[in-house]
């Protein structure tokens, strides 16, 4: 047996996908190990080089990512599903935007929430006088980690979650170029997109985790648990975390990841409520209206500036916004499709909304509740003591928690804040590796696959952060970054292309609603019929009675007469009955004429009414087509067994001509069932 149908055998791994970013990875890190000081000058050139001759490119790249989003937010496609016409989001919104905010920034806003203003505050972009200067810190701030760092998040997020649940096909980054490679993203261009994208996810997740660790080695030595910020007290807090996080992993992202979301925005919000009371309450407030000002009329400037006339700021530039865009492009694919799984069944416009807007308001809010505060207390209290600490991130949130009442105890629960965002960063990070990794995106992987990418994490975490070697795979991470911006351009194009495609396919003529098939003659039963709320027995009786067999007779015809490949499925006895006929077509989807029993809420109104005595239930039941397109069903409970074949041949007449025309792109691949 050949090592590839072993891996095949025992895991859902793609052969060639793992096996190149394992070389790769280990080949790096090796290089790293025993050639420190080439390794790292010879990243550091490359990386300078990209952001001296590249700049440009990322600022108008993230400008084109925000301007193409509020395109489709503003436009019609603003309100096609991610999922089927029908479907009602996966989680709620509170548990959307938890998760998502977890994976994407939390850990960052922690470390950087006190250390950036002041640092912008201390640098040579900030002139005037020390409210200028604080004005201009909190505006630079806001403009990295707001809508442009979101934007980037949102288009791989988006295309993932569009292709994946509109198209049916794998929930995976090859997927995002299905209408410019078509089938090929089946094939080798498609295992170099996967290997790009697990190598950067990989990267970026090993950097934040050894970079997290030194913090809260740092918190923890503040509040006296540790009495040194030592290498082995680092180790134990990375096998800490990343065991936590594979345990999370396994129960799935509507489990573990969702509850530790939930749980650590409610701590966030106690600790920035306890900020804003516990520092200078009245400035914060004020602060925040002006700099939520500020940073929307300075926008478009700000997106635009490459300090081609200002020199001088240049380096300062490069060190900071570039460093943040090819960073946020290159951590892009593991959050993209982190928040892309778990925003299935909402609009594109919700989406979009959703991601950027929320987002970005709450970073305005907790840099205001944070930043201002440490400049505030910098000046009043500290006399310049925070500035001098600028340099080392790790301390300066604990530092400045110094000067506020009950400091040990929330220290406390800032060490407690910062560790659940690495966890369920870390857990996020082990689904999408696997997921890139997986040669079928529908398969369950197994529990140890999990465990096997933790594990590799904490290797190569323990042994950089012992070498000093963090610095040259962050440094990696960045240079990949440059042809994954560009890859993300053309990502746009194909989500462009395919929405373009989805439009034509669901505007074809169809779905003849059901009362102009009803044979007038029979106008007294169709009335008998309304006037009685039908129950799920009622509904069920109606599958068994009149669906089954219309279903029956049709197939009958379409295997003796015309060759067919034709199945009837039934699930009468499951927590929402249905029967469905599917007729097999190669090298498209199959066509699936479904119908399914549908309960709905009678309105407290109505169960009021003295005058609608017939209505006595809090619910009633209708049987309800579904496709396999995922077009919204309508309700078929009165017709008749005749009727009904004529609606499922006018359906499957419809998929015929759709077929040779908008249809071959959105069709011709195989539906793939999404797995957690």
């Amino acid at each position: 047996m050949s090592l590839g149908n072993f891996i095949k055998r025992v895991s859902t791994f793609n052969p060639l996908v793992i096996s190149i970013t394992l070389l790769l990875v280990i080949t790096l890190v090796l290089s790293t190990i025993f050639l420190p000081t080439q390794v790292s000058n010879l990243l550091n050139m490359a990386q300078q080089g990209i952001f001296t001759n590249f700049s440009w490119f990322y600022v108008l790249a993230f400008s084109l990512f925000v301007g193409f989003l509020l395109v489709l937010c503003f436009s019609s496609v603003g309100n096609i599903k991610l999922g089927a016409e029908g479907e009602e989001p996966e989680f709620s919104f509170h548990s959307w935007m938890a998760m998502l905010f977890a994976a994407g920034m939390g850990v960052g806003i922690m470390f950087f929430g006190v250390a950036e203003p002041l640092t912008h505050f201390n640098s040579s972009i900030a002139i005037g006088s020390p409210e200028q200067k604080a004005q201009e810190a909190m505006l630079q701030t806001f403009f990295h980690w707001g809508i442009h760092a979101w934007a980037v998040y949102a288009v791989i997020a988006l295309a993932l979650a569009y292709f994946g649940f509109r198209y049916k096909l794998p929930l995976s980054l090859r997927s995002c170029f299905y209408p410019l490679l078509k089938d090929r993203i089946n094939g080798k261009i498609g295992d170099i997109i996967d290997v790009f994208a697990l190598i950067s996810t990989m990267f970026g997740i090993i950097t934040t985790l050894g970079f997290g660790a030194m913090q809260l080695g740092a918190g923890l030595k503040q509040i006296g648990v540790i009495s040194d910020n030592s290498y082995i007290a680092q180790v134990i807090i990375i096998v800490v975390v990343m065991s936590i996080a594979i345990i999370s992993a396994i129960s799935g992202v509507g489990k573990g990841v969702k509850i530790l979301s939930e749980i650590n925005l409610v701590l966030a919000l106690l600790l920035l409520v306890f900020i804003l009371c516990a520092g200078p309450t009245l400035y914060i407030l004020y602060t925040f209206s002006d700099n939520l000002g500020t940073y929307l009329s300075n926008i478009v400037d700000l997106s635009f500036k490459a300090f081609a006339y200002e020199q001088e700021h240049s380096s300062w530039f490069t060190g900071w916004t570039v460093f943040y865009w090819s960073w946020w492009a290159a951590w892009s694919p593991f959050v993209g499709l982190f928040i892309a799984r778990i925003s299935r069944g909402r609009t594109i416009r919700e989406f979009v909304f959703g991601v950027l807007a929320v987002p970005s308001l709450f970073c305005v809010l907790w840099f205001t509740v944070f930043g201002d505060s440490a400049l505030w207390l910098d000046s009043h209290q500290a006399q310049g003591a925070l500035s001098e600490l600028t340099g080392s991130p790790e301390v300066l949130l604990f530092k400045f928690l110094d000067y506020l009442p009950l400091p040990t105890l929330i220290s406390v629960l800032s060490l407690v804040i910062i560790s659940l965002f690495f966890i369920t960063s870390a857990d996020s990070g082990i689904y999408v590796l696997n997921n890139f990794a997986s040669r079928d995106k529908s398969l369950a992987a197994p529990k140890w696959q999990a465990a096997m990418f933790g594990i590799i994490v904490i290797l190569i975490a323990v042994l950089l952060l012992r070498t000093g070697g963090l610095g040259a795979l962050q440094s990696m991470t960045l240079i990949v970054a440059l042809p994954f911006t560009a890859l993300l351009i053309l990502m746009c194009f194909s989500l462009w292309r395919g929405l373009a495609t989805d439009q034509k396919y669901f505007a074809a003529p169809v779905e003849p609603a059901a009362s102009s098939m009803w044979d007038v003659t029979k106008w007294r039963d169709r009335l008998g019929q309304i006037l009685t709320q039908t129950q799920e027995k009622d509904t069920i009786g109606f599958l068994k009675q009149t669906a089954l067999p219309a279903m029956r007779e049709l197939k009958q015809e379409l295997v003796s007469v015309h060759n067919l490949s034709v199945e009837i499925n039934q699930a009468l006895e499951y927590e929402q009955p249905a029967v469905e006929l599917i007729i097999h077509k190669e090298n498209f989807r199959d066509f699936k004429y479904g119908i399914k029993a549908v309960a709905h809420d009678v309105a407290p109104q109505v169960l009021e009414d003295g005058s609608l005595n017939f209505v006595q239930h809090e619910q009633t039941w209708h049987p309800e087509t579904y496709f396999f397109d995922g077009r919204q069903g309508y309700d078929v409970q009165y017709m008749s067994r005749n009727e009904l074949i004529a609606d499922m041949l006018q359906q499957y007449e419809r998929y015929l001509s759709t077929m040779s025309s908008v249809g071959k792109d959105f069709m011709a691949h195989e539906e793939h069932e999404l797995a957690e």
